[in-house]
């Protein structure tokens, strides 16, 4: 079985606690096994940078206006409103913050929710929010690499001594550690240098494709496996992360690619591609209905959105055209 998720509409909901209550419980009565939740420190004003394209030479999709909720603080209030919805990052930038206390955060999350934490972390695009944080922006690949042996080792050991480039842990652990003393740690990102990296050292791969290109996702996949192996890893151990992605015109649509799906049928369809490819989890927007990632900019620019009823209405006809047995 594949495991559904979507993601927290926090930019639209913004600090409207009643809406959150309310997304939350109608997505657990609707059997969703998972939610995601987005992570930016800070915005940027950008009428002041006209020029600068910090996104692989494009301009952000986002400004200091929209609104972002800081996942850890969010987590431990989201545990107590779900009982059965996996909390996850989609993605967490984890490089800008300090390894040690988010190992700690992580834990404190795990033990207050049951266990139901999982980090989808990359190395993010924004150097306005690393030069805030006084994090080398340059350096930050680098970093990750190693957070993923250190905080496994935090959350697995007592007492841990770590020396590394970046980073260093003398005879010292945090407490209270995890539930199963772990947290999943899942890859974002599909550049040649992150699918390596999946291999050698994630849990699971999240890809974000803005066009469609059914060559392109196997020979990523292939990447992965073949780092895997050279690591001495099980490619299978390594979880897939499906989902409806929507069309970024910033980039150029591949030979062979498609626009991603619009209509619920071809939702389906796709969705029942990627479990076929080898998907442990599908995270669902609904395109259809013109609900997702398209209509973050509404909020910003003052207008009313849809409101969460609407939504939970699509994410449940969703469910019901993709079947008990997916």
């Amino acid at each position: 079985m594949v495991k559904l998720g979507t993601n927290l509409p926090e930019h639209l909901i913004g600090t409207d606690q009643g809406a959150l209550v309310e997304f939350l419980s109608g997505l657990e009565s609707l059997g969703y096994g998972y939610v995601t939740i987005g992570d930016h420190v800070l915005g940027a004003d950008t009428s002041v940078r006209p020029d600068w394209k910090p996104f692989h030479g494009h301009p952000p999709l986002y400004d200091h206006r929209m609104v972002w909720h800081e996942p850890l603080v969010l987590f431990g209030y989201l545990a107590a409103l779900t009982r059965t919805l996996e909390l996850c990052t989609g993605i967490l930038i984890s490089p800008q913050r300090q390894t040690a206390l988010l190992a700690k955060q992580a834990a404190e999350a795990a033990v207050l929710s049951g266990g139901r934490i999982r980090f989808v972390i990359a190395a993010g695009w924004n150097d306005v929010e690393y030069e805030a944080l006084n994090v080398d922006f340059k350096k930050r690949g680098k970093i990750m690499e190693e957070q993923f042996v250190l905080m496994r080792e935090l959350w697995s050991k007592e007492i841990v001594n770590f020396n590394g480039h970046h980073h260093t842990v003398t005879a010292a652990g945090i407490n209270p550690l995890p539930p199963g003393r772990r947290v999943p740690l899942w890859v974002g990102g599909q550049s040649p240098v992150v699918l390596k990296r999946t291999g050698r050292l994630g849990d699971g791969w999240f890809p974000y494709y803005p066009y469609f290109s059914e060559s392109q996702v196997r020979a990523d996949r292939e990447v992965i496996e073949k780092a895997a192996k050279a690591a001495g890893r099980k490619p299978s151990d390594i979880g897939i992360e499906g989902a409806i992605y929507f069309e970024d015109a910033r980039f150029p649509m591949p030979k062979d690619g498609r626009k991603p799906p619009h209509a619920l049928e071809e939702c389906v369809e796709y969705a029942k591609w990627w479990k076929a490819f080898g998907a442990d989890r599908f995270w669902v927007t609904a395109p259809w209905a013109e609900l997702g990632p398209e209509e973050t900019g509404v909020r910003v620019e003052g207008k009313a959105w849809s409101g969460v009823e609407k939504r939970l209405r699509e994410l449940e006809r969703f469910k019901q055209a993709i079947g008990p047995d997916f």
